[in-house]
């Protein structure tokens, strides 16, 4: 029996996970249950799963949640903060751990993880966008198995020879085709996107996804993030990843052979499939997703993205580029004007202008070496976005 810690339970990857998991108890053991503010839907997801361990964000909330789930008969003891979800991902009873936590913030417990040596289910774009080469070294120096959840990085992952080691010449692998939704504003004429709202830029027309993921869906700044996680999952050059749109989102992605072959990985959107092969792997198990129905799909279409429409795109690939700080930049200012327009004080236009112009300020390719060394770079990061983002709201 698998035991497992989550990292994000009551976001969306998180509240999937345990919907695959509820079909399988004799298979996996919930061990740990970690959330940030979302006291209510924990304190559910602790009845039903009987955990051992629970996190909160807060220590109020987490002092609250403990007398609830203890007047309730259950067991499960509650902690706070961040060195308490540090201390889930490196359990020892724990075999495996899902980093579903947006943003920043998962990329220490994620990092522990790591250095504990633990089967890490990677749905935190931060631990390898801030930190690609300190976190990759942390797996490979202790151990640990790395196995990717995004659903574009699982589909080439299954699309991969399946003794893929990293070298593209060896295994016969020409490139990397990553495919995006294109989000809502698709057919929007580029006109009219500085108008844009938050619940607009948050209606994605395929995934249910949190707020920040979908607007970064939205500025195709996810998909940015995904070519430099690609890269460092999967050791490929910058040049040898392409996007793709493709709005039915029915292929996930597609690795592209140098004999001619293109195999891809094709299923309904849905979060429940990568995340059922990730924890049963190399073994299959239900995920509760519906069979695709190719008679129904009736047709697929693809496209290339338009880079003076979606600029965070071209603005990762710069950031792949210039290597080393650039990407932590990149994320870091990014996260800092997504929530700004969320709340309204920009434009939704303006998240692309807000990264640029700290990616100019900051120095690029600054080699990071040490978790220490990425925060900091990362605090620098958003002190400045939010500097800028103060002086044009003043």
């Amino acid at each position: 029996m698998q035991q497992l810690t989550i990292l994000g339970s009551t976001g969306s990857i998180g509240v999937s996970t345990l919907d695959v998991l509820r079909r399988h108890r004799q298979r996996y053991r919930v061990v740990a249950l970690c959330a940030h503010r979302q006291a209510d839907r924990l304190f559910e997801q602790c009845l039903e799963f009987q955990p051992r361990h629970a996190v909160l964000g807060e220590p109020a909330l987490a002092a609250d949640l403990g007398a609830r789930l203890a007047a309730a008969g259950c067991p499960t003891r509650v902690a706070h903060g961040p060195e308490a979800l540090i201390r889930m991902a490196q359990l020892p009873e724990v075999d495996t751990v899902m980093a579903a936590i947006v943003g920043a913030a998962g990329l220490p417990p994620t990092l522990a993880a790591a250095v504990a040596g633990k089967k890490i289910l990677l749905a935190n774009k931060e631990a390898l966008v801030m930190a690609g080469s300190v976190f990759m070294r942390a797996v490979r120096e202790n151990g640990a198995t790395l196995l990717p959840i995004d659903s574009e990085h699982n589909a080439i992952f299954q699309s991969l020879p399946a003794n893929y080691a990293g070298d593209l010449a060896a295994s016969g692998v020409l490139g990397l085709y990553l495919t995006a939704s294109g989000g809502p504003f698709l057919g929007m004429a580029t006109a009219d996107l500085d108008a844009v709202s938050p619940d607009e830029a948050c209606a994605h027309p395929n995934w249910v996804m949190g707020r920040k993921i979908s607007v970064d869906c939205a500025t195709m700044m996810n998909k940015g993030l995904e070519v430099i996680e690609a890269h460092w999952l999967f050791n490929v050059p910058a040049e040898r990843i392409q996007v793709v749109i493709h709005p039915q989102s029915v292929i996930h992605s597609l690795v592209q052979y140098v004999d001619g072959s293109v195999i891809a990985e094709l299923g309904n959107p849905d979060m429940r499939t990568p995340i059922a092969h990730a924890l049963a792997y190399p073994q299959r198990i239900a995920a509760g997703v519906e069979p695709l129905d190719l008679s129904q799909v009736a047709s697929l279409h693809f496209e290339r993205p338009d880079l003076a429409r979606f600029p965070c795109l071209a603005l990762a690939y710069r950031a792949l580029s210039e290597g080393g700080s650039a990407s932590t930049t990149l994320n870091a200012a990014n996260e800092v004007a997504v929530q700004a327009f969320l709340e309204r004080k920009i434009a939704f236009t303006a998240i692309a202008r807000v990264i640029a112009t700290v990616m100019d300020q900051l120095p690029a390719g600054v080699a990071l070496g040490s978790l220490d060394e990425v925060l900091t770079a990362d605090r620098v990061a958003r002190a400045a976005a939010e500097q800028l983002i103060a002086r044009s709201s003043g």
